[in-house]
């Protein structure tokens, strides 16, 4: 890497390009032809899979932001994680009543959204809060604090209500993780025994543990680094803890019947990655058992809940495979969709030889790629809701729940600002998004001056 400043010479271009390993390597590699994508993906129409006519009335949409900040405390390398997680209501039936008395005025426009958002702050490193030891403890506590304090509706149960229901599902014999106090700790093998809210470690030294530490977020804590993903981790468990907050929400107040006419949709796929991801199967099987119960109240309609991924490699593909010969696009007419294989994934997205299906330890839903009315595409995910949803093997319309209202849904609400955006998203993105310069000047100050206000 450069020292600050420091423009390099063309003298490594050079080498690099006449070197004989980095050419032998570059012939060795393989190289896919785009036909081969063409053969192996089935394209269908959202007509042969539209039995009856569906408008959603509201979209909940969830999306997420963090920022690591760097201050000055004394030590080098002090930092705060600052993460926001916004959720939009957008009253579709309003925009729709509104759509047909243009010019709208922004006003009413304006009044069919409203918004909630969870923002705190994160220890990182070299960041000691109240009387804690070190900057991983002062990490559990305030993940923990957040989770409790946290209610995305007033009259809801707290988020850390939400994750106990969602650890019962979790066994404990079948917890892999060391105490966070293993260099500490004095039981005979270390290991986590995980619990409600806060206890104790079962140990002499008696330390306190937090139920929050199941997650495992803290254990990818940099001590001397930056800690991005890790605040990463927290932000993505909000956004998908959320999901089951808000189910539980209207299962609570005896409104599941609502969940016929209302989506949600979450920024990225439906999974989990990094160290949260053990908890995949609890959101499994709260998301099931929360969706046997609205059938009884909903005709038998599942819950709409769609991811939708701006980035990545599914979003990359899509892109290239959307394309003629000649280089325009238009592979995909509107309103056609593909439901995507585990084999189809292997051979042509992320290659791998394994026999475990692609996310099998991370994801709960099943991806599709959708080119809207309007011509925008679309790479989302439903959830598996029930067990022959998992079958990787093929990918077959009843393999996604509500298939036809999602797509209906892209139609309805298919982003003209933005590629592979959705406009209730774009809501929620903009109440939760950081600016990444002023941002974090700002943020920067903010944590100097009341760091500072503390100490004296």
């Amino acid at each position: 890497m450069p020292h600050d400043g420091e423009f390099a010479e063309y003298r490594s271009i050079r080498r690099l390009t006449e070197n004989e390993r980095v050419q032998g390597l570059l012939r060795r590699a393989k190289q896919r032809d785009i036909s081969q994508d063409e053969l192996a993906l089935s394209v269908l129409k959202l007509s042969d899979i539209t039995t009856k006519s569906w408008e959603p009335e509201l979209v909940l949409a969830i999306d997420g932001s963090h920022q690591p900040v760097q201050v000055e405390k004394g030590f080098p390398g002090s930092e705060i994680g600052y993460v926001t997680v916004s959720a939009v209501l957008m009253d579709i039936a309003k925009i729709r009543e509104l759509d047909t008395q243009r010019p709208v005025d922004p006003k009413a426009f304006r009044e069919t959204e409203n918004a909630t958002s969870v923002d705190r702050a994160f220890p990182g490193c070299n960041i000691v809060i109240d009387d804690e030891q070190s900057p991983v403890a002062s990490l559990r506590k305030a993940l923990f604090e957040t989770f409790q304090e946290t209610r995305l509706f007033s009259d809801a149960e707290t988020l850390l209500d939400t994750y106990q229901a969602l650890l019962k599902y979790k066994k404990s014999e079948a917890v892999r993780q060391k105490c966070p106090f293993k260099d500490n700790c004095l039981s005979p093998q270390g290991n986590y025994k995980f619990g409600e809210f806060t206890y104790k470690c079962e140990c002499v030294k008696q330390g306190t543990l937090y139920s929050t530490d199941a997650l495992r977020i803290h254990e990818g804590m940099v001590s001397d680094s930056a800690n991005g993903a890790m605040f990463a981790e927290i932000m993505q468990t909000i956004e998908r803890v959320s999901i089951i907050h808000i189910l539980r929400w209207f299962e609570q107040n005896n409104l599941l019947y609502l969940l016929k006419d209302v989506g949600l949709v979450i920024d990225g796929p439906l999974a989990l990655f990094g160290n949260p991801a053990g908890l995949l199967i609890p959101v499994k099987e709260e998301l099931r058992r929360i969706n046997e119960k609205a059938k009884e109240y909903t005709d038998g309609a599942d819950i709409l809940l769609v991811g939708v991924e701006k980035t990545g490699f599914f979003v990359n593909h899509f892109e290239r495979i959307d394309q003629n010969k000649n280089g325009t696009f238009g592979m995909f007419l509107p309103q056609t969709f593909a439901l995507i294989s585990d084999e189809y994934i292997k051979k042509n997205i992320v290659f791998s030889d394994s026999k475990k299906k692609y996310g099998d330890d991370t994801y709960f839903g099943r991806k599709l790629f959708y080119k809207t009315k309007s011509g925008a595409r679309v790479v989302a995910s439903l959830p598996m809701l029930d067990i022959s949803h998992e079958d990787a093997s093929r990918a077959e319309p009843d393999q996604y729940p509500r298939l036809a209202d999602a797509l209906t849904l892209f139609d309805q609400l298919a982003s003209s600002r933005f590629p592979n955006a959705i406009s209730p998203l774009i809501s929620a993105h903009a109440e939760a998004a950081i600016p990444l310069n002023l941002g974090s000047r700002v943020l920067e100050d903010m944590a100097k001056r009341l760091i500072k206000e503390r100490n004296r």
